[in-house]
């Protein structure tokens, strides 16, 4: 399999595949790197598209870099992106991640994709945030005082990005297919419910998954619902009859 290493528009990117007029932009999660899109493009790329993966802000080759994984600096990029690879290919669909999927909803949800796939995409911003104060113990106006709380999981509360977020919200009408794990501790089950009813998207959901897919069993779910959404171009929703 075909494989380059570019800058596209400014962000450090791997390019899968063989020369096409459509490709998929992938998009990373937390902790990720653009070399993840490598699994989805042994499955895309067979198909005739090519695969695009992008290092987000802190992440990948970008671990040293100043730039932070902030709103207001990844979704510029991500819009940047899109522009490029529009001069390139003809169609472009999106594949993401967690945080990777809000960011680029917030970025692209004014931009015409084919469609989306979605592994644990965050979907409300602004929920999980004010769940993970829930957690810290840490109410509004202590947040809003203090502009920033560190957290005893790890996290670092901020004012400033739960403002973003509420002025921001996500509209979001591309044709999207979702995969979700009824273990997720970062977007509850009605939350999702919520967003896939009211924006028409298929959900599949792995009962006994987690969060980030990375067990053998998970990542078989996660490769087969990849195949099944990737084969049937032009058709979603798709039967979730992948839940279990």
């Amino acid at each position: 399999m075909k494989t380059e290493y570019q800058n596209i528009a400014g962000v450090p990117a791997l390019v899968i595949g063989e020369a096409s007029e459509r490709a998929w932009l992938f998009v990373h999660g937390k902790l990720g790197c653009k070399e993840e899109a490598l699994a989805f493009g042994e499955l895309a790329c067979p198909m005739g598209w090519q695969v695009v993966g992008v290092d987000l802000p802190e992440h990948g080759s970008r671990k040293d870099a100043p730039e932070k994984l902030l709103p207001w600096t990844a979704v510029p990029e991500l819009q940047a992106v899109y522009r490029a690879m529009g001069r390139r290919w003809r169609q472009i669909s999106l594949r993401a991640t967690s945080i990777g999927a809000w960011l680029s909803m917030q970025a692209l949800q004014e931009q015409k994709l084919d469609r989306a796939l979605f592994v644990s995409p965050v979907v409300d911003m602004v929920n999980l945030i004010e769940t993970m104060m829930t957690w810290a113990g840490v109410t509004e106006e202590e947040l809003r005082q203090k502009g920033e709380i560190p957290t005893q999981f790890g996290e670092t509360l901020s004012w400033e990005y739960l403002c973003w977020a509420r002025e921001h919200p996500v509209r979001w009408n591309t044709p999207t297919e979702i995969l979700y794990a009824g273990g997720d501790t970062l977007t509850a089950r009605p939350v999702i419910d919520n967003f896939a009813a009211t924006s028409g998207i298929g959900l599949t959901v792995m009962e006994n998954g987690e969060h980030w897919f990375h067990t053998e069993e998970q990542l078989q779910v996660l490769r087969e619902w990849e195949r099944r959404c990737l084969a049937r171009e032009g058709a979603f929703p798709v039967e979730n009859s992948l839940s279990k």
